[in-house]
């Protein structure tokens, strides 16, 4: 796969910023040019900002499907916001009510699991990439870390709480992940 003017477009390639230059792909063999775009996007995958912003969309999505999820089964109050009974109402404006109340739900919950998501994976990354290890400290105190900032605005006892209860789950989830 030849590209215009030789080089690989993107932030990889002829001019693109940071890191090796890129071979001229008009000289490399299929094989070599798919040998070369694995190897870059290894070194993507591997940075710190693109693997926060990948966590934060996974964290999204996952969050407003989990929020969808949970406003669906909650309907426990037979009361509208402006406090009319939901059974009452005609059938399209039960309809609107509902899935007014699942779309807000579902947006407070992605915006919460991706801030968490991203939060924890760049904090993790960083921390691993400052300390130069792949070990299950890195988890403890990246869960710490996000715990204890997600917990600051509520008063330090509650950021000591949050790092405590993020580390140990960090650490569970991790050392399972590792000894299966």
């Amino acid at each position: 796969m030849a590209f215009p003017g030789g080089g690989m477009p993107g932030p990889f390639g002829r001019g693109g910023g940071g890191g090796a230059q890129a071979p001229d792909f008009n000289n490399l063999t299929p094989e070599q040019q798919q040998m070369v775009m694995v190897k870059q996007m290894q070194a993507a995958m591997e940075s710190c900002p693109i693997k926060t912003v990948i966590s934060g969309g996974m964290g999204f999505a996952l969050g407003g499907v989990f929020g969808l999820f949970m406003a669906s089964m909650s309907y426990d109050s037979l009361y509208s916001p402006n406090q009319q009974k939901v059974l009452e109402l005609p059938w399209r404006q039960q309809l609107r009510v509902g899935l007014k109340d699942m779309g807000s739900r579902s947006w407070s919950s992605a915006k919460g699991f991706g801030m968490v998501g991203a939060l924890f994976s760049g904090t993790e990354c960083v921390i691993e990439s400052y300390r130069a290890k792949n070990d299950l400290v890195n988890p403890i105190m990246a869960g710490c870390a996000t715990g204890g900032i997600l917990g600051a605005s509520a008063g330090p006892s509650a950021a000591a709480m949050g790092c405590a209860g993020f580390a140990a789950f960090s650490t569970a989830i991790e050392y399972y992940l590792r000894h299966g």
